[in-house]
This record gives structure tokens, C-alpha cells and sequence, in this order.
């Protein structure tokens, strides 16, 4: 579906000249070569995250400048500046090395809250030249033995409640060593804990960085699981020229902003843009503990006086269910630029954003396996409500049909970006021959479909395995699920294909509706016309359910494949990336 209205990239609301004034002659002149050599590199070939992330400010006048704030769910609020984290991730590396005996490449994985002391240990791990691999604090015991076991992970950082939480699957890890508890509750450890309270006071601030290689592996993030069994997608240090260039160009970090990533540090945004992104560029970042309110939310953005704010669509439709009075109540003015992630952004909720925020929301899009952000809406360009934006500069993306040649503007097909940018993955952990099924002629096969417009605006369609097949028309999910969003009675709408003997698959669409609005099939039969009327008679939904909630990962995305294996009674499948599983 196409939308007409055009947001009109707004100059007036920026204190300071955008990174990116003019979007074609920053392709035309954007070489990776040139971003890797603003980084602090040991020399041509070794590179270190850790070292980009702290270090690398020790000799300048960020040293002393505030990388880290942090406040608690209780309101407690800490403060590290870079030369802190520089000391404090030492030390850390100093733990591991002596104290656990982690050598270059182990792995060491962090199922922790979202507390100071992971923001340290992944810092402190990377430095020590081991590979880190981030767990959501809320997944279950079967998530967290799958990815420990499938890793070969030798150390966990964890929490004493979290402990207690996996405590039956830990005998069954034969590669887990050592367990390192951070005790912020004053717990009493088992015997065999090392604590990491006790063993920070311990350890030297004096640890020499390992110069890792830039084709060292540094990074294992397991997909969110929305299509099968997650897989870990490894990344290596030279991930980070990718980290530094989009948060500087996308999320148009400058000196002076106060940068809040409202992603958990368990998942991919968490770590790329919520700690390497932003501190590869030296800027304060501000991280709340606390769990989403829309209220606490809003209050966090005034009394911090953030600049730039990146969240995720779920976000921003709870925002938006929460009522258009509420944000009214609070001072935004800092607020400069609002960036979306981890799904697409639905129109309505770029037009809400405008409407009630007064914010222009900039949605982009990238993988776990991308590393960094592929396409985007840039800070003053005009926005296309629903659309991805343009790729980044350095980027090349197209969109390709099954025998992997480029399609025109306007023709649905394969999205796929051409290989060889730096924070690519580098491999499925243990599944190289999967890894490999996902590059054909140059193209690596995002697994999603989309379209270009005239303009070069790439629109997403939905995943491939998404695809309903009604009447003869290729529907896209996503595009349904638009539609019924502008309903006024719509807060979200998930839409799968279900089995028909005449038409192949009929769209259903599973509906939680806004507050004020009570199920009924009045209701029902209101949001088919309201969607008829914007969609073919093939793309609107034959059947609505009223659900509460849907069911999407603890990353925010919809799950599909689990609302259509409960409406045909199939097996659910991997669920251990389902928030509340």
C-alpha cells in the first residue's frame, strides 16, 4: 500500500547541522576506508571493541566526561565517566583471566539484569579478547541451557536470583567453568560462586587490551527466534567501524547529546547501539533500569533531557495506548531525534508520533546477522510513513527475484544487501553450511521482502516465510496489519494465512483493541469494512479474533508462526525467545 502523506524532513528543530545534510552526496562520497581511520585502531589489522568503546578516550578531553547514567527502578541513580569504564572493564578483564582462566576466544555469557556491571563485564570480556554472548534476563531455564550448551560457553555472569532461576540446568553444561555472581543485594553466594564484588576489589586496574586481529570473533547474538530455533550469528571486532558510522549518520549523535537506547542489553540493539555505537563516538548515554511504563517513560525524557531516543515500534504503540493526553503532561523540548527499531514502524504510528509527540520518528531496518543499520530515515529527509527509508551510505541493497537479479522500482521481491560491509556476520556458530545458504551471487538473503519506490525509499512487505498466498495475490502481513492499525478502536493486529479449499489461505487477523473500546461483533464487522475499503477484496481479513495481547518476542517482534500454530492446533515450536514463555 502506498501513503501519499509525506513528512517533511523539519530543520527547525535541530540546535545543531544534522551529520547527514545532503543524503546523495554522502553515498557518493562515502568510503569505509576513511570512518575506519577515526577509530583507534593498535594498527592496520588489530582493533579491539572494548579498546574503541573506553580507552580510546583516556588520551582526550572525553576522559573525564560522563559515558554512563544510570538509574535504577527504585530511582537510584550512578554515574561513570570514560576513564571509569576504562579502569572498572580492566579489572574485569583481570577476573576473567586470572581468576577464571578465560583464554582469547572463549566464550563468556552474561545473563544478568540490566545493571552497570554488564555494561563493565562485556567492556572488561572484549578487552581480554574472549568472545561475549548476551542472554535477555528474562528468558527461561530451556532459552538459557540452549544457548549456553550450543556456545560451548565457559563463563556465565549472572545474578544470585537469576542463578536460581537456571540452577537445574547447570549440571548439565560439561563446557561451563565458572560462574561469576554480581551480588548487588548482598546474597549469600554458593561455594563455588566467584563474587564479583570481592573479586573486583581484587583485581589490578592495569590490564594490557589483547590486540585482537579485526577478523576476530567478538560477538555472538542468537536471532530472536521469530521463524525457528535461534541461531548464533558471531561478529568480530571489525563490526565496530560499522557501530560507529550508523550511530554518528542514523542516529546523528553529536558531542553534546544525551543518548537513551530504551533496548536491553541482551539483544542486539542493546549492545550495538545502547553501548558501541554511542561510546565509539563518546557520547553520555542515560539507562533505566526499570521496566516500560508510559508515564516513567516520558518522566525519564524530561528530567534527563534527552536529545536522542532510540526505542522499538511495540514501544511506541504502548505509548500510543496509553492515551494522547498523557505525553502533554511532561516537557519533551529536548527531544531532538526519535528512532525506531526491531520491527517496521506502522504508518499510524509515525503519524501519531508527529501528531501527539510532535517528534518526526526515523524507522530503519537491520538484522542480528546485518550487525549494524542497513537502511533508514535520515534526520531531515522526508519521511514515508511505513516506509524503511534509503541504505546507508556504504551500503548497497536491492531488491531480487528467485534467480537473484535485480528487480525495478515498484516490483515486489527478495531484500538483499551485497556483501562485504564490516559488521556482516561472520558465521552461524556450529552451522557454517546454513550460514553459507544465506549468500548467493554476491547478495546476502535477508529472508524478507520488499519493494523500492522512485525514489529510492525501500517499503517492507513482511518475511518471506509471511507471505499469504489469498486468491492468487502475494499478501504481505505487515501491510494488513497497517491497515487495521488506523482503525480508532485498533491498539495491534498480528495477520496470518489460514488454510482454504477455494482460495488457498484466507487472511485472519488477531486484534487487541485501545482502551475504551469493548470485543463485540458489531466491533468485528465495523474493522472489515474500515479494512475493505483500504485493501483489495484478496488482502482484507475474512476472519478477526479479539486477543488481549499477541504474542511477540521479549525483542518486541510479533510471532506470526506461533498465532498460526495455535488457530491450526499445530506444534508451537521454539518458544524461548516468547515474552512471558
Amino acid at each position: 500500500m502506498d501513503y501519499p502523506r509525506i513528512i517533511k524532513g523539519r530543520l527547525d528543530s535541530f540546535r545543531v547541522k544534522p551529520n547527514i545534510p545532503d543524503y546523495q552526496k554522502m553515498r557518493d562520497n562515502f568510503r569505509w576506508e576513511e570512518i575506519s581511520s577515526e577509530l583507534a585502531w593498535f594498527d592496520n589489522e588489530h582493533i579491539n571493541i572494548g579498546h574503541v568503546a573506553a580507552d580510546a578516550h583516556l588520551e582526550t578531553d572525553r576522559r573525564n566526561k560522563k559515558a554512563l547514567i544510570w538509574e535504577s527502578q527504585r530511582g537510584e541513580v550512578e554515574e561513570f565517566t570514560f576513564a571509569n569504564l576504562a579502569k572498572l572493564s580492566n579489572k574485569f578483564a583481570n577476573i576473567l583471566v586470572n581468576e577464571a582462566g578465560v583464554l582469547r576466544g572463549d566464550r563468556v555469557f552474561f545473563f544478568l539484569e540490566r545493571v552497570p556491571e554488564i555494561f563493565v563485564g562485556i567492556l572488561g570480556t572484549l578487552k581480554a579478547g574472549a568472545v561475549f554472548g548476551p542472554l535477555f534476563s528474562a528468558f527461561g531455564p530451556d532459552a538459557v541451557r540452549d544457548r549456553l550448551f550450543d556456545s560451548k560457553a565457559k563463563v556465565l555472569v549472572t545474578s544470585p536470583s537469576l542463578k536460581r532461576k537456571i540452577a537445574e540446568i547447570i549440571p548439565g553444561l560439561p563446557n561451563l567453568e565458572k560462574i561469576i555472581v554480581v551480588n548487588r543485594k548482598n546474597d549469600v553466594l554458593d561455594a563455588d560462586d566467584l563474587s564479583y564484588e570481592a573479586a573486583m576489589e581484587r583485581a589490578s586496574e592495569n590490564f594490557q587490551t589483547v590486540h585482537t586481529n579485526k577478523e576476530d570473533y567478538a560477538i555472538m547474538h542468537y536471532t530472536s527466534g521469530t521463524t525457528g530455533k535461534p541461531k548464533g550469528a558471531v561478529h568480530v571486532h571489525n563490526a565496530v567501524i560499522g557501530h560507529y558510522a550508523t550511530a554518528k549518520y542514523v542516529l546523528d549523535l553529536h558531542s553534546d547529546d544525551i543518548y537513551w537506547c530504551t533496548a536491553d542489553p541482551g539483544w542486539v540493539t542493546g549492545t550495538s547501539y545502547g553501548m558501541f555505537g554511542p561510546w565509539s563516538n563518546g557520547i553520555t548515554q542515560f539507562v533505566y533500569e526499570g521496566v516500560f511504563s508510559a508515564r516513567q517513560w516520558y518522566k525519564m525524557l524530561e528530567k534527563w533531557k534527552v536529545t536522542v531516543w532510540y526505542t522499538a515500534p511495540t514501544a511506541i504503540r504502548m505509548l500510543m495506548k496509553a492515551g494522547d493526553d498523557l505525553p502533554g503532561k511532561f516537557d519533551l523540548n529536548s527531544v531532538r531525534h526519535v528512532c525506531s527499531v526491531g520491527e517496521p514502524l506502522n504508518p499510524e504510528a509515525v503519524m501519531w508520533g508527529e501528531r501527539v509527540l510532535g517528534k518526526s520518528i526515523h524507522d530503519n531496518w537491520w538484522q542480528t546477522e546485518t550487525g549494524s543499520i542497513m537502511i533508514a530515515n535520515y534526520a531531515i529527509q522526508d519521511i514515508k510513513p511505513g516506509s524503511m527509508g534509503r541504505p546507508f551510505p556504504g551500503i548497497t541493497a536491492g531488491i531480487i527475484d528467485d534467480n537473484f537479479d535485480e528487480l525495478p522500482a515498484g516490483q515486489e521481491g527478495n531484500l538483499a544487501v551485497r556483501t562485504g560491509w564490516p559488521s556482516m556476520f561472520r558465521t552461524y556458530w556450529g552451522k557454517h553450511d546454513l550460514y553459507q545458504s544465506r549468500f548467493k551471487k554476491g547478495w546476502y538473503i535477508t529472508g524478507d521482502r520488499a519493494r523500492t519506490d522512485d525514489e529510492g525509499y525501500f517499503h517492507f512487505i513482511s518475511r518471506a516465510d509471511d507471505v499469504i498466498n489469498s486468491a492468487g495475490h502475494k499478501v504481505g502481513p505487515f501491510e494488513v496489519e497497517s491497515v487495521l492499525m488506523e482503525h480508532p478502536a485498533v491498539a495491534e493486529a498480528g495477520v496470518i494465512g489460514k488454510p482454504d479449499p477455494i482460495t488457498t489461505e484466507v487472511i485472519k487477523a488477531f486484534v487487541s483493541l485501545k482502551r475504551g473500546f469493548e470485543p463485540g461483533e458489531d466491533l468485528k464487522e465495523d474493522i472489515k469494512r474500515f479494512a475493505m475499503k483500504r485493501l483489495s477484496m484478496a488482502a482484507a481479513p475474512r476472519e478477526i479474533d479479539f486477543v488481549d495481547s499477541l504474542p511477540k518476542t521479549r525483542s518486541g517482534k510479533i510471532m506470526r508462526r506461533l498465532l498460526k500454530a495455535k488457530e491450526l492446533g499445530l506444534p508451537l515450536g521454539d518458544t524461548s525467545t516468547l515474552e512471558n514463555d
